[in-house]
């Protein structure tokens, strides 16, 4: 069982808004600019911003499909974790980072909804800290199975919205606001 962290310093956490992955998502230009603003009003609250960043054979390091969109940019002094797998914390320094910071409270915004963002959603409420998702914020490809079957990204997002408010774990906040309304002073709400 993990520990819930004492406190309440946040953090606004910013993955994988890269051009590749988010090419094709759901409402992107519309999501983008809500990390966007998540982003303005983090800096302009002194919460700080780290930014992670997936690596593969897709997102070779240093490609045009590797690079963050160009809505979004990373200030000096912002942290940028490297990652090669879904969770943000799986072999990555963000956990160190997250520590440096004091960190209790993560409001997570980014791609890819059904990959990423849940599996840090996870890793994140696993290792006891507080959990905001920005409920606006994050998307995702719409899912072509074999079969014929499809999993649209509105679904996706819509589902993990929910989840994020359904989950319950001892010690722990979480739930969803929007880009607009996230308190990063209250864990799981909004102002």
């Amino acid at each position: 069982m993990a520990t819930a962290r004492p406190g309440n310093q946040p953090v606004l956490l910013v993955v994988d808004v890269q051009v590749g992955v988010v090419h094709d998502a759901w409402e992107a230009p519309r999501v983008i600019g809500n990390i966007a603003r998540a982003v303005e009003r983090a800096r302009a609250a002194g919460v700080p911003v780290v930014w992670v960043q997936h690596a593969n054979e897709e997102l070779p390091t240093g490609s045009a499909a590797w690079q963050w969109v160009p809505e979004l940019v990373p200030a000096d002094g912002e942290a940028l974790i490297p990652k090669q797998f879904n969770s943000s914390f799986e072999q990555t320094t963000l956990d160190d980072e997250l520590a440096r910071l004091g960190a209790t409270h993560i409001v997570l915004a980014g791609a890819a909804t059904n990959w990423c963002i849940r599996a840090t959603a996870y890793g994140a409420l696993d290792r006891g800290y507080d959990l905001t998702l920005v409920q606006d914020a994050h998307t995702t490809d719409t899912m072509q199975l074999d079969g014929g079957m499809r999993i649209e990204a509105a679904q996706v997002v819509q589902e993990l919205n929910i989840a994020m408010t359904w989950l319950s774990y001892p010690g722990r906040r979480n739930g969803i606001a929007t880009a607009e309304a996230v308190d990063f002073n209250s864990p799981g709400g909004a102002r």
